[in-house]
């Protein structure tokens, strides 16, 4: 698959369930999350060119353009040490492009280290990466609290963002450079392909959707109308997760696929990335995806917590439990 002309982005306009497993295909096929009652694993249809107006879901489950193997990482929260093993993994994987769906900081402890790198990530910057094609970040609820007040979070993640706006702040220029891109973020985007959110289709900030949303079929019908591609990418809940429109639901479990998402013109599927920074599904280990414009793929990774920890446990600023957490993934 040629990757020499990415699909643009563009800022998305406005803002009963069965659980289980799926068996894997025979080496060169890569298993669908089939239309319900079909097998799981049914070969990958032939690609369709669109035949409908332009960005409509209904015209082709397949958009007429070639994807770049990308990396959705989402929730990344100051984690250095989670972050470089994400980089470097996905990197290895040949990835092509890297969208972040936003809450680079918080909770960590290496803010503007974590900024450097998703910047120069999605910028396609030749100097740090070279062989990138431009990517996305999105404006997360951490630092849309950033710019606008914590107000409402909880104690610790209200700590946690003053003490990331005090470090920010001991360079003068440096912090004008990350207040006036992180503000030039946008909440939601799409390209030929997909819906990127940090929360949800609908709320694309603050929404989590979450497993027991899988029950819940009036909340994911409105997630689905709000939805603009055939598959709606997401993060915020830190929970890896795919929803059904036919009111299917998957829990991936370690690094799981990859998968042929299926007709999404006639079945759309919102995926939940997990977290690269904090994961709170009890893995501790970083949660990341691969899409290919037709299959995903989970990632799961192993990295060094005890010097994730050991950054939080050297700032005062930064509460006890934020370091905690992290080696229990809750």
């Amino acid at each position: 698959m040629s990757h020499e002309n990415p699909p643009p982005f563009a800022a998305a306009a406005g803002g009963g369930s069965g659980a289980g497993r799926l068996t894997r295909p025979a080496a060169g096929r890569a298993p669908a999350l089939a239309p319900l009652g079909e097998r799981p694993d049914n070969p990958r249809p032939p690609r369709r060119r669109a035949t409908g107006a332009a960005g409509s879901v209904g015209a082709s489950s397949e958009p007429p353009v070639d994807y770049p193997l990308t990396a959705i990482i989402s929730d990344l929260h100051s984690n250095a040490q989670a972050v470089d093993t994400a980089i470097k993994d996905a990197l290895e994987r040949g990835v092509r492009r890297f969208v972040c769906l936003g809450d680079v900081i918080g909770y960590g402890a290496r803010p503007v280290l974590c900024l450097e790198r998703v910047r120069a990530l999605v910028e396609a910057d030749p100097a740090h990466v070279p062989g990138l094609v431009p990517g996305l970040c999105l404006l997360g609820n951490h630092e849309q609290a950033l710019l606008e007040g914590a107000e409402d979070f909880n104690p610790r993640a209200r700590a946690a963002i003053e003490w990331t706006h005090a470090e920010l702040q001991r360079d003068p220029d440096g912090a004008r450079r990350w207040f006036d891109w992180i503000g030039a973020l946008v909440p939601s985007a799409v390209d030929a392909r997909a819906h990127f959110a940090h929360g949800s289709p609908r709320d694309p900030v603050r929404e989590y959707v979450v497993p027991r949303d899988a029950r819940d079929p009036v909340k994911l019908s409105a997630l689905f109308r709000h939805m603009q591609r055939g598959v709606c990418f997401v993060g915020h809940s830190h929970i890896p997760a795919v929803y059904f429109q036919d009111q299917r639901f998957y829990r991936p479990r370690g690094t799981d696929g990859p998968y042929q998402l299926g007709d999404t013109a006639t079945c759309k599927v919102l995926v939940n990335v997990g977290s690269v920074g904090q994961p709170r599904d009890r893995d501790p280990r970083l949660s990341y995806v691969l899409f290919d414009g037709e299959c995903i793929t989970f990632i799961r990774l192993e990295y060094d917590i005890s010097a994730a920890q050991d950054d939080i446990l050297a700032i005062a600023g930064l509460p006890v439990e934020l370091a905690e957490r992290l080696a229990s993934g809750v």
